[in-house]
Parts: structure tokens; C-alpha cells; sequence
């Protein structure tokens, strides 16, 4: 796959484009992405997805801004995954806000990207001040031609399968809906870092995973597995949130103590899958009373895992 950060000034060669987020990059946007694929390889043309970095509520109201499903880095491996032909990095900025919704039609889709066949949700708003709309690209689209189709709404269960909703789930500790909703565990990446070793201190050595996202969709104790250690995914019982019980006023951090493992392990880079929430997290009145409660947790993490994974 591709990556290219912006737009040229002139495509090269037509594309076939969706636009979006796509934020952990769910059930919903890999429907999205099949119909993709399929209409360019109908028309012989790359399958090409325009992407914004960072997601325009980070640009307007950071405050309010929603928590990250997905790093950057982890979107465009999962679009790579996906088959996706090229993807082009938009840096969303005030002088992209600022386009009318012609504007970006002309200076993007037209002049840029070529477009031949536009694929997108229904409810897809861009320009300024979200002028533009699925009608707006149809009349557009029939004058400077270039197709334009809407992608029907995914349901699971009954339940509208978005961003919003895999967000909703992992706040509210139900990591299998968030499962359902995305197609797979939700998971967290990042390097494994040097930390205060205070786990090792009473007994429970964690591997503390560099996060580099503002705010994290979900907190609390989790069982959970580690990709990029070994062979195979290996178990372990994680903390993401602020360690109430060791300071005030801490960074969200993610540690993982995998269970029966030994090794050093620091720099590389692994795959934190959340399978099950376990508890909230907690402020204990000492370390020994944070020692007894990851005791129960490490044997909760066992039980959960006894009829999940594979002997041997």
C-alpha cells in the first residue's frame, strides 16, 4: 500500500475514493472498503482512501474532542490489512476548514485525486461549515464527471455499527460489544518502555507500553492477550488508567503483567488485545492491599483464560 501525506496539486492517475476518519476502522468502514475494492477493480483503477489527520473536532474543540479507537499508525496498518491500494494523509488545518464545499471538490476530488468513482456515508458532511452533503457531490459529480454512491448503514444486533458506538462500549467496560462492533479485540500498540518498577517491587513485574494518545476510550483492569512477544499471543492482566494508589496527578499509563513470563523484553514493540473487563480501576490505602487485590486479579485473569486458549 501507499501512504502519502496530502494531495497533490495534479493526480497522475485516477482513483477510485472514499473519505472518512475511520477510527478503528470497524465492521462498518471495512463494508465500506470491500464495496471499495470491488468497484475499482471493476473499473481497473486504485482503490484510494482520503484521511484526516487530526480529526477535525481535535482542530475546533480539543476539549470535547473524542478519544482515539486508533493511532495513526495503527489506522493506516489496519487500511494496509484491508487491501487498500493508496491512502492519502490530509493534514486537516483552518485553511482546509476554510474550503467550500466546490472548493474542495475542485482543488480534491477534481484536481487532486482524479476521482472517477466516490464512495461514501450517507451522512457524510464536508467544507465549511459542513455545507457540503451527499446531494451537493451528486450534482457535482454529474457536472465534472464522476460517480457518486452511498454506503448503506451497517448493523450488528440491532445496534448501529460506528465510532461512537465501539467508544460507547469500551467506556462502559463492554469490551466483547466493542469486539462485535470492530470485527475483532480491540487493541492498543506501543513500545515496551523502562517504568518505576513498582509491579516488580511487590512481586508483579509489568511491561509498561508507551501510549501516545491524548485520551484513552477506555480504564480499569482487563484480561487481556500480548502480540510481538512470543511465537503466539501470550496472557496477561492489564492496568490503563492514572495508579491512584502510587502517586496523584499521573499520566494514563497501560502495564501488563504477563502471566508466567520472565524476560527482557524492553524496546520492543507489541499488540495489546483486550479481551475482558475485569474491574474499574481503584485507589488502595497501601501497596500491600494493591498487592493483595493484583493477586486476585492475576487469578481471575487465570480463570477467564483456562477455557480460552489452547494446551500446551
Amino acid at each position: 500500500m501507499q501512504v502519502f501525506r496530502g494531495v497533490p496539486e495534479r493526480a497522475t492517475t485516477p482513483t477510485v475514493l472514499t473519505i472518512g476518519n475511520f477510527d478503528g476502522v470497524h465492521l462498518g468502514h471495512r463494508a465500506l472498503l470491500d464495496e471499495l475494492k470491488a468497484k475499482a477493480r471493476e473499473l481497473a483503477l486504485p482503490a484510494t482512501v482520503l484521511t484526516f489527520e487530526p480529526h477535525p473536532r481535535e482542530l475546533f474543540a480539543p476539549d470535547k474532542a473524542p478519544a482515539r479507537l486508533a493511532s495513526l499508525r495503527d489506522k493506516i496498518e489496519l487500511l494496509a490489512e484491508a487491501g487498500i491500494d493508496r491512502v492519502h494523509v490530509c493534514r486537516f488545518d483552518r485553511a482546509l476548514a476554510s474550503l467550500s464545499a466546490q472548493e474542495f471538490v475542485e482543488r480534491i476530488l477534481v484536481r487532486g485525486l482524479a476521482v472517477r468513482h466516490l464512495i461514501i456515508g450517507d451522512d457524510f458532511r464536508f467544507g465549511k461549515a459542513r455545507g457540503g452533503d451527499f446531494a451537493l457531490l451528486q450534482r457535482e459529480g454529474q457536472a465534472r464527471g464522476f460517480a457518486v454512491e452511498a454506503m448503506r448503514t451497517v448493523d450488528h444486533d440491532g445496534l448501529r455499527v460506528s465510532s461512537s458506538a465501539v467508544r460507547e462500549a469500551l467506556a462502559a467496560g463492554d469490551i466483547e460489544c466493542a469486539e462485535r462492533l470492530l470485527g475483532r479485540p480491540f487493541v492498543i500498540a506501543g513500545r515496551i518502555m523502562d517504568g518505576r518498577k513498582v509491579g516488580r517491587s511487590i512481586g508483579f513485574p509489568t511491561a509498561n507500553i508507551q501510549v501516545r494518545r491524548k485520551r484513552l476510550p477506555l480504564s480499569g483492569v482487563f484480561a487481556v492477550t500480548v502480540s510481538g512477544v512470543d511465537a503466539r499471543p501470550l496472557p496477561g492482566a492489564a492496568n490503563i488508567g492514572v495508579r491512584p494508589t502510587i502517586a496523584e496527578g499521573l499520566k494514563p499509563v497501560l502495564e501488563v503483567h504477563l502471566l508466567d513470563f520472565d524476560r527482557d523484553i524492553y524496546g520492543l514493540h507489541v499488540d495489546v488485545n483486550f479481551m475482558h473487563k475485569l474491574r474499574s480501576e481503584a485507589k488502595f490505602d497501601s501497596l500491600d492491599a494493591l498487592k493483595a487485590q493484583i493477586a486476585r486479579d492475576v487469578a481471575d485473569v487465570r480463570t477467564y483464560f483456562k477455557t480460552r486458549l489452547p494446551a500446551g
